[in-house]
């Protein structure tokens, strides 16, 4: 009983270490990784949402089969209209996403660095 004992104590506590060792390596690399995949297709995700590709697709054709002059020009500039605030749009799921890296970065240092700001003080 007592051999179990000490055997499995040691085999948890080099186990236990390793993880302790290896987690910062994990975050910053197979992690970081598998999170920019994840942002790029919560980006890609959000493109096809927000629709500004078909919008760019069709900026020259007429809405609704009016092919004079003014239905062109009326449909023309209600499309950039559109594509612009779709790209703000757009611009702001990239803002989030840079935030998001940022704090993915972050997260690690600041809770070690509150950590032992709040053991030694």
């Amino acid at each position: 009983m007592n051999n179990n004992f000490f055997f499995y104590l040691s085999k948890i506590s080099i186990s236990i270490i390793w993880d302790i060792v290896y987690f910062p390596l994990w975050w910053y690399s197979v992690g970081f990784w598998r999170f920019l995949k994840t942002v790029a297709s919560f980006l890609n995700e959000q493109w096809i949402i927000i629709g500004a590709g078909a919008w760019i697709n069709n900026l020259f054709t007429p809405m609704y089969g009016q092919r004079d002059f003014t239905g062109r020009a009326i449909s023309f500039f209600v499309r950039i209209f559109q594509i612009i605030f779709r790209f703000i749009a757009f611009i702001f799921f990239i803002m989030l996403s840079l935030v998001a890296i940022i704090f993915w970065l972050l997260a690690p240092v600041t809770v070690v660095y509150l950590l032992v700001t709040r053991i030694f003080t």
